[in-house]
């Protein structure tokens, strides 16, 4: 039984994916597509991908607070306690839910819409610890949308590509391939000598898909 008091039945088969498998491509022109984690919005792409605002734990937060003031004022094991808990729980269960569906739906547009996707292998436990990001990290929900992309690619025959984390995706000019000593965080637009001026984010993610492309066809 979930905290909201709400139950569910999960059911296990075995059985064949009845998806089409894609036939390996030519990565050298293939559709990859570039992600770049972003504190906003999740990700920024290398290219124009139509997708919602992410914040679900922001926007539900007021609320949320409202309803543990309320059980904070219970007498805890009371009746009224146990009832204002599961409104508490219901609460949290609709931010998760709103975030999966979300999830579910750009996932599948990427997977159905690109031969391969192309992400940054960072470790997102702990950027939230060390970079104190935890609120923003756990709330556009990054980890559970690569998850999710890794399988629906997979169940299509395509590929999902890890970058290693050390590869200098925002310093990297992605025009001229100029590497910069310095990027602050707090520049959020990308400068070059060569005239290149964009979203560092947007910058990032396009040399995540070259390289990928890069490792593809290596």
């Amino acid at each position: 039984m979930e905290p909201s008091g709400k139950y569910f039945a999960n059911l296990l088969y075995e059985g064949y994916s009845c998806e089409n498998q894609a036939a390996e491509p030519d990565y050298s022109t293939a559709k990859i597509l570039g992600i770049d984690y972003a504190m906003q919005g999740m990700a920024v792409f290398s290219e124009k991908v139509e997708t919602e605002e992410a914040g679900f734990f922001r926007k539900n937060e007021k609320r949320l607070a409202r309803e543990q003031r309320k059980l904070s004022r219970c007498v805890r094991g009371s009746h009224n306690y146990e009832l204002q808990k599961k409104k508490v729980a219901r609460c949290h269960e609709k931010i998760r839910n709103q975030r999966r569906d979300h999830l579910h739906k750009l996932s599948r547009k990427i997977a159905d819409g690109y031969d391969a996707a192309a992400v940054e292998d960072i470790d997102m436990k702990a950027m939230g610890q060390c970079l104190h990001f935890g609120k923003s990290v756990q709330d556009n929900g990054y980890g559970l949308f690569r998850e999710m992309l890794d399988y629906k690619l997979a169940w299509k025959g395509k590929k999902m590509v890890k970058v290693d984390r050390f590869f200098p995706s925002s310093k990297k000019c992605c025009k001229c391939g100029r590497i910069k000593k310095e990027l602050k965080l707090s520049e959020r637009v990308y400068h070059c000598v060569c005239g290149n001026k964009m979203d560092r984010d947007r910058n990032a993610a396009i040399n995540i898909r070259e390289e990928a492309r890069r490792m593809l066809t290596a």
